[in-house]
């Protein structure tokens, strides 16, 4: 039964629609034009409003009461991955009806449903109509983080407005014309321009204004004055060749970050064309954060002991928090926090190899793990292990007691920063993990050629491994090992996948979400594992060799073939479930505390519920696929 709006419901239409994204945020016309044409139907408990057999999608239906269910059909085998329930304010078929071709799915009313629909030929003149709308349908995971994001900044508003923005361009940032030497200019007039400008920094450009090196306040006394350099030197004898640069249209949190990776204070902003436009230094950054992090860095490198470094740790959990509350994407804010976590623990190696004498041993501290992939968040333990070389006529066994001592001093003072020690043993001064490469090889190698559930598990942990410092060439050679001996052995990839689908997600046939039994989902180990997990797997069969879950994705996706909006949605899903674990630890936990990584989808507002549920169907997506790449 089907009854066309009326004119008096049409305020009443309009009024259901803005309670619900993309149509809270569509354009007015737009809005009333979707209104006017918004028929009302009925669909009673167990009526198919579309399946395949229909042909080619005619309506564009938009749930107003009631629950849907949409199930998978045709040659895919039809599982508990292939169906999921909709509730009121959700679309369907959007690539059905964007396409014009029939529906790949049946869409069931699972309870006494209305939903209102429109035709196919007013839902393309809705596309054409609103910007908005057409961003919806294109990129649709993707534009409900966007909002997401917003309505978080606006929560935060008045830290936001205290603070400004870590997405503020570079562009915007650089206040002053670009200033610069060419590189025959003696270094006696490029210091007395630096002088004359109170600027810390000269860039040497070419004659097309690109960029050649730098000179900086802090390369004076080391560089200049106490080898008693002649300053009538051309200054590109003196100067830092090839230095940091960043695109105009970066963002300052962009340059954070690459003043975190590489340890600098200065970074050139360039254009499109390479050309110099001015410099962004620390400084122009403070402004940004109330947390600073030339504190976090000046205090990682000034520690002259553990104890020291405790406040650094407690200041990169307050600055990642003022970034949650910046709007900072998931991705970017991980990597944030392990590009300061690991200058963290670089300080502490440093410190614990003045009280070792580990001369002349060629060796490499690994990271595990979410470290291992870049995929800290405010809550994890330390995993972490050794490479080594043995050098010839050394004894083995006594080497690795050194090396096993020096790494337990590391261990410890990394809890005292706040990092537990892992319960499960997995670190670098636990012998077990202290190994030789060849020791390395040999031990992935067991678990490939015989990979029972224990294997299988430690799979799934020390195949996510990096090197944090010392000889990157160990981890490149077991990085390329590992690759070619998984890549060779099928039985192995597919045990790997048959215990990745042992975990589904949390969603629910009539109900949004499946919950545990403490009303809670963990994000960990219901979310973001089962994106981990898949990763994994097609990084193995393919070869990529990043350790990072989204470079994975993005890297197997190419050589498989994978439309590209398809992985991006994938990616966002992986992203937002990041973003809500960030959102649920908080600063007064400690690391690992046991409600971390659980939130209760109660608690989120409509559209946070709305995306997570999006995400699980990513999640369940990049499962489907495994399960029939793998025939499981």
């Amino acid at each position: 039964m089907t009854v066309t709006a009326p004119d008096m419901l049409v305020g009443a239409s309009s009024d259901f629609l803005k309670r619900f994204s993309p149509f809270n945020r569509m354009e007015p016309e737009a809005l009333a034009f979707l209104a006017q044409r918004a028929a009302l139907a009925f669909h009673a408990r167990g009526n198919e409003i579309l399946t395949p057999e229909m042909g080619q999608a005619r309506h564009f239906y938009i749930i107003q009461r009631g629950k849907v269910q949409s199930r998978q059909t045709g040659a895919t085998v039809v599982t508990e991955y292939a169906s999921m329930s909709m509730g009121p304010g959700e679309c369907f078929p959007i690539g059905a009806i964007s396409a014009s071709r029939p529906s790949t799915n049946a869409y069931v009313a699972v309870e006494d449903s209305f939903c209102f629909q429109i035709t196919a030929d007013d839902f393309m003149q809705l596309m054409q109509m609103s910007p908005v709308f057409h961003l919806f349908c294109t990129q649709y995971i993707a534009s409900l983080l966007n909002q997401s994001r917003q309505q978080l900044q606006t929560t935060f508003s008045q830290r936001a407005a205290e603070q400004q923005t870590m997405t503020t361009p570079l562009a915007q940032l650089v206040k002053q014309e670009p200033v610069f030497v060419a590189p025959d200019c003696s270094t006696r007039e490029a210091l007395e321009k630096m002088a004359e400008l109170h600027i810390g920094c000269m860039v040497i450009a070419d004659a097309e204004q690109r960029p050649l090196g730098v000179l900086t306040q802090s390369d004076l006394l080391p560089r200049l004055l106490l080898p008693g350099v002649d300053l009538s030197l051309p200054i590109s004898e003196v100067m830092t060749a090839n230095p940091h640069e960043l695109l105009s249209t970066a963002s300052a949190y962009d340059a954070a970050l690459a003043m975190a990776t590489h340890g600098v204070r200065h970074l050139l902003v360039i254009d499109a064309d390479g050309r110099l436009q001015g410099v962004v230094s620390e400084r122009d950054l403070f402004s940004l954060q109330r947390i600073s992090l030339r504190q976090i860095r000046a205090g990682i490198e000034s520690a002259t002991e553990a104890k020291a470094l405790q406040r650094a740790s407690q200041d990169i959990r307050q600055l990642a928090l003022n970034l949650i509350a910046q709007g900072i994407g998931a991705e970017q804010l991980t990597q944030f926090i392990s590009a300061l976590n690991d200058a963290l623990t670089r300080r502490i190696i440093s410190l614990a190899l003045e009280h070792h004498d580990l001369y002349g041993i060629d060796f490499a501290w690994l990271s595990f793990g979410s470290e291992g992939r870049h995929e800290q968040t405010l809550s994890t333990d330390q995993d972490n292990g050794i490479i080594w070389v043995c050098p010839e006529l050394q004894e083995l066994e006594k080497l690795r007691v050194r090396l096993v001592k020096f790494a337990r001093e590391v261990n410890d003072n990394l809890a005292a920063c706040g990092f537990p020690l892992c319960k499960g043993n997995i670190m670098a001064s636990n012998p077990d993990l202290c190994l030789t490469l060849d020791e390395w090889r040999s031990r992935f190698g067991s678990w490939i050629r015989e990979p029972d559930p224990q294997a299988l598990l430690n799979a799934s942990i020390f195949f996510d491994f990096r090197v944090l410092y010392g000889n990157e060439r160990l981890g490149d050679h077991l990085r390329a090992w590992l690759n070619k001996s998984a890549k060779s052995n099928a039985t192995f990839q597919r045990m790997m996948a048959s215990n990745a689908l042992q975990v589904v997600p949390p969603l629910g046939r009539i109900r949004d979400f499946v919950l545990d039994d403490d009303g809670m989902i963990d994000l960990k180990k219901s979310g973001a594992r089962l994106f981990v997990d898949v990763a994994r797997i097609l990084a193995l069969r393919t070869g990529a060799e990043s350790s990072s879950t989204v470079q994975r994705l993005r890297r197997a996706a190419v050589k498989m073939g994978v439309p590209n909006e398809e992985v991006s949605a994938i990616i966002d899903g992986f992203h937002f479930i990041q973003l809500l674990r960030l959102r649920s630890q908080h600063l007064d936990t400690e690391h690992d505390d046991v409600t971390d990584n659980k939130v209760n989808p109660e608690t989120l507002n409509e559209l946070d519920r709305r995306i997570l549920k999006e995400a699980f169907r990513q999640a369940r997506k990049l499962q489907l696929r495994l399960k029939l790449d793998y025939q499981l």
